[in-house]
């Protein structure tokens, strides 16, 4: 019985460990000193998917608040073999060499059976994890759409308050949807393969219409002219695509040849730094700010009406209206919407405070 009551504080983030005011502000005290520890033991607190776990995520996000902002934010996007993790790794150790600290959240596949993540970045980047000034946190996609974690821009948070000033943020790498990153990095780079065959597909709509920067990657040996013109093919198409504005960063590199990708960063970091100057910088982070408390309301609706057992009874009952051709899916949909704000209204004045 008491190895079974360790086990279920471990794996509960310690909320009976962490319960008192004091024990959080040494839990965030730890985090801020630099324990890469206590810091994946924070992201997984904040990743539980366990309604007890909310509230303790919250008291410790928000004594780690006041010292979070002031990383970098990037975002790194690609398909699966473009070599973002080797990118990754080549850049993560150059930054290191330069002083600065790097966190990387790298969004997972989720196993089919355990829902976890699979880990394959963390085994790949086995140089770049094994300095002190490295942190690297995989994270299982789970079902969230757009290439990120459910959890990703807490995550964020909470690296930037243990003192890294880089974060980047990889995604899973699986289509053109996983533009939701944007919305959380100040800078998001789509490595692409040469000899893609996607290009002007591709700036139609999607992920390259999001993009800061387009990175061909693997321009090396046999490859190098076939990715001089895919950039220029990006290029050409950039220019005649009219909703996204100019700026965009396009070039050629080698996740192979760290001056490839110094020169990457340096652009990068160029880029940032011309935003800073006009607000541009400060703008982003404040629509994703408004985003981010748009999709957490989004997302606490939704599971209210998950969890509202009139509200599925009624939904079950309207399928079977429209399976039996009684009524239309449009009809149901605004029947069921109407019941929803009926009740919300219902809900409302009975807990209502009398003036």
């Amino acid at each position: 019985m008491a190895k079974e009551r360790k086990q279920h504080i471990r794996s509960d983030m310690g909320r009976e460990e962490f319960q008192s005011a004091g024990m959080f502000r040494a839990w965030a005290d730890a985090i801020r000193s630099g324990s890469r520890r206590e810091l994946a033991r924070a992201i997984t607190l904040v990743e539980s998917a366990r309604p007890e776990d909310v509230e303790p995520a919250q008291q410790l996000l928000e004594l780690l608040l006041p010292y979070t902002g002031g990383a970098q934010r990037i975002g790194i996007s690609g398909v699966p073999g473009v070599g973002k993790s080797t990118f990754i790794e080549t850049l993560g150790k150059e930054l290191i060499a330069d002083g600065r600290k790097v966190a990387v959240l790298a969004v997972d596949p989720s196993s089919p059976l355990s829902g976890g993540s699979i880990l394959g970045d963390k085994t790949r980047m086995v140089d770049f994890a094994r300095s002190d000034a490295a942190f690297i946190r995989p994270s299982p996609a789970g079902k969230t759409p757009g290439g990120v974690a459910r959890k990703t821009r807490e995550a964020i948070l909470i690296c930037e308050s243990a003192g890294y000033d880089i974060v980047l943020v990889e995604t899973v790498g699986v289509g053109q949807a996983e533009w939701q990153v944007s919305r959380m990095v100040d800078f998001f780079a789509v490595l692409m393969l040469p000899n893609a065959g996607d290009s002007l597909q591709g700036i139609k709509r999607g992920i390259l219409e999001m993009a800061d920067a387009i990175l061909v990657n693997k321009a090396d040996g046999g490859m190098r002219e076939a990715a001089l013109h895919a950039v220029n093919e990006y290029q050409s198409a950039m220019e005649l695509s009219e909703s996204r504005e100019s700026g965009i960063i396009i070039r050629s590199c080698s996740a192979l040849d760290c001056i490839t990708v110094r020169s990457c960063w340096q652009e990068l970091a160029a880029a940032l730094a011309d935003r800073k100057k006009d607000n541009r910088f400060d703008n982003r982070r404040r629509d994703q700010l408004r985003h981010w408390i748009r999709s957490l309301a989004e997302d606490s609706l939704m599971q209210i009406l998950q969890d509202d057992r009139n509200s599925q009874k009624f939904l079950e009952e309207l399928a079977a209206e429209v399976d039996s051709g009684n009524t239309t899916p449009l009809r149901a949909g605004l029947a069921f919407r109407k019941k929803v704000v009926s009740g919300l209204v219902d809900q409302d004045e009975r807990n209502r405070m009398p003036i």
